[in-house]
């Protein structure tokens, strides 16, 4: 490793104190399920065994839980790697500790779009299903090509029932931050 790497590295490695929330890392301990989050010693099983971080060079469930026992919450809530989990529970099926890494990554998100910080990808997302009933837009094109084929045109949803239940989930949600 040539010397300007070797400093590269290092600088990458500074935690400066203005990034630690001591106040962050007690809210995250007292969610339900997350309360063993200190019992992780960091031996990297989770990342070793993730399928995500196997392709992924910014996602590492290591690197978030570390920063997480940190407090370094600025930081956490704003990475894209967030939300790069799939929830497949691998990495809790392999923790030595016993730690719910997938549960730690869930709270994470949860109080990042509590805050308001959500990928624009999942607004997106949202926007679409509120307006047609479908995760994306179906282009006018593709519509057509499936009656050239004699496909069955698609079904239409029921905007109605997709906008009330985004609603009760928003009550429910409201319900539970009032307990």
């Amino acid at each position: 490793m040539s010397e300007k790497q070797a400093n590269s590295t290092r600088l990458r490695r500074v935690i400066k104190m203005g990034d630690l929330d001591p106040a962050f890392k007690r809210e995250i301990r007292e969610i339900p399920g997350v309360e063993k989050i200190n019992l992780c010693f960091q031996c990297g099983t989770c990342t070793a065994d993730c399928p995500i971080a196997r392709f992924s060079e910014i996602y590492s469930p290591r690197k978030i839980m570390r920063m997480t026992q940190l407090g370094m919450k600025k930081k956490l809530l704003s990475s894209e790697s967030l939300w790069l989990c799939a929830a497949c529970f691998t990495c809790v099926d392999h923790c030595p500790q016993g730690v719910d890494i997938a549960g730690v990554v869930r709270a994470l998100r949860n109080i990042a779009v509590r805050e308001g910080i959500i990928p624009d990808v999942f607004k997106e997302l949202t926007d679409n299903i509120l307006k047609t009933g479908y995760a994306y837009k179906i282009p006018e094109l593709r519509k057509k090509k499936r009656t050239e084929k004699g496909l069955p045109p698609l079904p239409e949803a029921n905007l109605e029932d997709v906008s009330k239940l985004f609603d009760v989930v928003a009550v429910f949600k409201a319900k539970q931050e009032e307990e």
